[in-house]
């Protein structure tokens, strides 16, 4: 571009400066700087003019000149405009690759956090994948704003008591995992609260643990077969999970170790009891879990992979 601007810039001054160059070698050297520049201005119909004048005019100077001085001042315009457009298509292709950051799910590693933050409102996290296992006929997770906070949240509440809102994320599947989540229970009246899907195999078949301001209690269950029983804790024996302190609709965290067949739950840091399983042994997706009418906000999920 440069080159061009000198070259065209260099041939006018000539012109302007003699009355025209008596050197037939002279003419027929700024006849063609002339071309190159048209050619890297891209301008075809100036390269096609200069061509006509070389065969057919035999590089008269008077319409050389005049050539020049109207094709200088179509380049200062076209240069300018074109400096626009191409300012203006590479901010929208600056815009389309933020886009496509902003949609495009966090890069996984052994330690994985999900705070949503680049998903957009009203809509599933980029590679997340919602069902539901029971009666009813539809569950609703999308991305939505806490007090400037962008969340996870499950948000129908138009659902039969034996109905389980499943989100799981589609980007790997594991065995052993370290799960943390933070989470509110916002409303409901069947049922609140939330927690982890693990070793997701179908929405029929998987683990999860879930804590219920509700009930204020944690419980850890396997579904299988679209069936959902309650485990045993270990020194407990089937007690229905533990009585927990009032949850509130504040938020709290909980936490899961998967090691083999070994689960062991947290709550707001601390460990509330242990679970031995062995119906799913091979690795599965992982995700959050609400049950019937509970609407429940989720931040800062993280996978640690083991």
């Amino acid at each position: 571009m440069i080159g061009a601007v000198l070259q065209t810039f260099y041939s006018a001054r000539i012109f302007l400066k003699t009355k025209y160059p008596k050197s037939y070698e002279l003419r027929r050297t700024l006849v063609i700087f002339t071309i190159f520049g048209a050619w890297m201005l891209g301008l075809p119909s100036f390269y096609a003019v200069a061509l006509i004048l070389i065969v057919k005019l035999h590089f008269n100077p008077k319409i050389m000149r005049t050539y020049l001085l109207f094709s200088l001042v179509i380049f200062f315009s076209l240069s300018c405009n074109g400096s626009g457009a191409k300012v203006t298509q590479s901010t929208q292709k600056m815009t389309s690759k933020t886009a496509k950051v902003v949609q495009s799910p966090p890069v996984l590693s052994k330690d994985t956090l999900f705070d949503f933050e680049n998903d957009v409102l009203g809509h599933l996290p980029a590679n997340w994948s919602q069902d539901f296992t029971g009666g009813g006929t539809h569950t609703d997770w999308q991305v939505v704003d806490d007090e400037g906070n962008k969340v996870l949240a499950q948000l129908s509440q138009d659902h039969p008591n034996y109905h389980f809102n499943d989100i799981v994320f589609d980007g790997f599947k594991a065995q052993d995992v370290l799960l943390k989540v933070r989470w509110k229970g916002v409303k409901g009246r069947m049922d609140q609260g939330g927690g982890f899907i693990w070793r997701w195999q179908d929405k029929d078949n998987y683990y999860v643990v879930r804590a219920n301001p509700l009930e204020d209690n944690v419980v850890l269950y396997k579904v299988e077969n679209g069936k959902r029983t309650d485990l045993p804790v270990l020194g407990k024996g089937r007690t229905y999970g533990v009585d927990v302190l009032p949850l509130g609709n504040d938020w709290n965290s909980l936490k899961l170790e998967v090691n083999g067949d070994l689960f062991i739950v947290y709550l707001n840091g601390k460990e509330i009891f242990r679970v031995r399983d062995k119906t799913f042994a091979q690795a599965g997706k992982v995700g959050l879990w609400t049950k019937a009418d509970a609407v429940t906000y989720f931040d800062d999920f993280q996978v640690v992979v083991e």
